[in-house]
């Protein structure tokens, strides 16, 4: 007998514990500016294969488990996350038809907005870390990655039977 239970909540899960893993592997400090938003990626990638199921309180979730990963005020990447999460629900249909380019162009907006406001909480409370120009940077990274992920990412789905 077939389930009617979506399945596959623990390889999501798993997927998003490996872009944490990505997150603070150590780089050296010549590059670690342009490190993309790992995190942010793959929980875009799920709102728009799944927007039935991932959706803002995910987003709001991974981002505090953000905040806690890298130390950062908490609900900084929270707030940020779930406004990204909230952005892609809300546009998942025309990105799905998107040209590869397109998508590119619209991560490399998603990922600055939710890194500029992320950054605005930061600054609010004095703990500045880093110039806002390399937003700039890891956006543009994370644009650039987004076609890669996007494909190992629906094999998994794919492979693991995610729905």
């Amino acid at each position: 007998m077939i389930s009617d239970r979506p399945a596959g909540t623990g390889v999501i899960i798993v997927t998003l514990l490996l872009a944490a893993l990505l997150e603070v592997v150590p780089l050296p400090a010549s590059i670690d500016w342009v490190r993309p938003e790992w995190m942010l990626l793959v929980l875009v990638y799920w709102v728009l294969s799944l927007p039935h199921r991932i959706g803002v309180l995910w987003g709001f979730f991974v981002g505090l488990y953000h905040d806690v990963l890298v130390g950062t005020t908490l609900g900084q990447w929270g707030l940020a996350t779930a406004l990204g999460a909230f952005v892609m629900l809300a546009a998942y249909k025309r990105m799905r038809v998107f040209t590869a380019l397109q998508q590119c162009a619209v991560v490399f907006l998603l990922v600055g907005t939710v890194s500029l406001l992320a950054f605005l909480v930061q600054e609010s409370v004095g703990r500045t870390l880093y110039p806002p120009y390399t937003i700039l940077y890891s956006s543009v990274t994370s644009a650039l990655l987004w076609r890669p992920v996007c494909a190992a990412l629906r094999w998994v789905q794919l492979r693991f039977l995610v729905r």
